[in-house]
């Protein structure tokens, strides 16, 4: 199992950007497709974008499309969420997920390993 540890989160004011970023150690994510999933306070845990193992292939729910870029660094193990023209809905924790395999999902069940989350909070 691959361990994932997120980082880049913090206190942004609308309309600013944060990069975050998911490094692997434990196994390659060379490998697997890799996601972003976000909670906020009373919600249920929500897809937020998708990388299939090479990059060629992202997804992204609709609420950020045009705004976040998910994309990797195979060589530095390592996953990142460019998100731009940030909204206070947006405020939530922040997953990194991996998965065995190659193909990228939007299905939070179809992954197996989990970062702990990282806090991005946006004020209006």
């Amino acid at each position: 199992q691959v361990q994932l540890v997120e980082s880049g989160g913090g206190l942004v004011q609308a309309g600013g950007s944060v990069r975050l970023s998911c490094a692997a150690s434990g196994r390659t994510l060379s490998s697997a497709a890799t996601g972003w999933f976000r909670q906020a306070p009373g919600k249920g845990r929500e897809f937020v974008a998708t990388i299939d193992w090479s990059g060629a292939i992202t997804d992204y729910v609709d609420s950020v499309k045009g705004r976040f870029t998910i994309s990797r660094d195979n060589a530095k193990n390592t996953v990142y969420l460019q998100m731009n023209s940030l909204k206070p809905d947006d405020t939530a924790v922040y997953y990194c997920a991996g998965r065995r395999s190659a193909r990228s999902s939007v299905r939070a069940d179809e992954y197996d390993s989990w970062g702990q989350g990282t806090q991005v909070t946006v004020s209006s």
